[in-house]
C-alpha cells in the first residue's frame, strides 16, 4: 500500500514494522519518523489505527491467557516468514501437533 505521495519515510517501510512501532520495539528516533510519517498519510494513519484496535482487542479479549512459549516461537517464526515473503510451506499449516490427537475420519 502507499499513497502515492513522497515521503521521508516510504509507506512500504512504514507498514513493514508498524507492529514494532505498536509494540514499542524500535529505537525512538524510528518512532518519531513515523509518527510524522501518520501525520502525513492518511492511508497508513488508517491501518495504524486499525491494527491498535484489533491489537487493543484481543488484549482485552485474550490477555489473560498464558501462551506456551513453544507456541509462541512458532507463531512469530510463521509472521516473520510472511513479512518475509516467503510462503508457509501448506504441511506446515495443517500439519497436527504431535502431541495433540486428531479427529477421527469415518
Amino acid at each position: 500500500m502507499s499513497c502515492g505521495e513522497p515521503h521521508e519515510t516510504d509507506c512500504s517501510e512504514v507498514l513493514d514494522h508498524l507492529y514494532e512501532f505498536l509494540d514499542h520495539e524500535m529505537p525512538d528516533s524510528d518512532c518519531t519518523k513515523f509518527e510524522t510519517h501518520f501525520e502525513e498519510c492518511s492511508p497508513c494513519l488508517e491501518k495504524y489505527g486499525l491494527e491498535q484496535a484489533v491489537k487493543k482487542l484481543v488484549k482485552r479479549c485474550c490477555g489473560q491467557d498464558d501462551v506456551p512459549s513453544d507456541l509462541r516461537s512458532k507463531v512469530m517464526g510463521r509472521i516473520d516468514l510472511i513479512r518475509s515473503g516467503q510462503v508457509v510451506p501448506e504441511q506446515d499449516l495443517t500439519a497436527p501437533e504431535p502431541d495433540r490427537p486428531t479427529a477421527v475420519q469415518e
